[in-house]
């Protein structure tokens, strides 16, 4: 994502917590980040992780894809490739294209992820509580692990499951693992 996009999503963040009349102090007790990093993210002075996108996310009870959109703008019936956000993790090693995203009225969307070699994320937990999704492997290998249980992926593995817990993604390929990920409201 651009400085553009950054800037708008601090706004966009800062706007969620201003909505619900929730402080600083009490964002960081729903969300476990702390009150410093979260005024440093709402004022633009970083750019926020994979992490922690989810643990905001899932304090404003919305798909990452969802809160992306919020700052993008328009939601097109045709989503053309050269339109599709990315947004880069440098941190993590995790790259995101919006492919298909959230739409007023349907609960469905589709993400692409890439990871690089040895790149492990982990989530405290869904966004959503029950949130379906479906993770298939298009090049390269994956290990996910879902409320304590561990699947290796190899290319052209499916896994679908409803995510209550935790959840973690790892690249054991030699090189990047590209995967898609359908994503489904309860």
């Amino acid at each position: 994502m651009g400085d553009d996009i950054d800037a708008r999503l601090a706004q966009r963040l800062a706007a969620l917590r201003t909505e619900r009349g929730w402080s600083l102090d009490e964002l960081a007790t729903r969300s476990g980040v702390s009150r410093s990093t979260l005024s440093r993210l709402e004022r633009g002075e970083i750019s926020p992780t994979t992490s922690l996108l989810n643990r905001l996310c899932a304090a404003y009870e919305r798909t990452m894809s969802r809160l992306l959109t919020e700052v993008e703008g328009e939601q097109a019936q045709l989503v053309r490739a050269e339109r599709q956000r990315v947004w880069n993790d440098t941190e993590s090693g995790f790259v995101r294209r919006s492919v298909s995203p959230p739409h007023a009225g349907l609960r469905g969307e589709l993400v692409e992820g890439t990871l690089r070699p040895g790149a492990d994320i982990s989530y405290d937990g869904p966004p959503v509580p029950g949130l379906e999704q479906h993770i298939y492997v298009l090049e390269g290998t994956l290990d996910v692990s879902v409320q304590n249980e561990t699947y290796a992926l190899a290319t052209g593995d499916c896994l679908r499951f409803r995510l209550w817990g935790p959840s973690r993604f790892r690249c054991t390929s030699e090189g990047p693992v590209r995967y898609v990920i359908a994503v489904v409201l309860p």
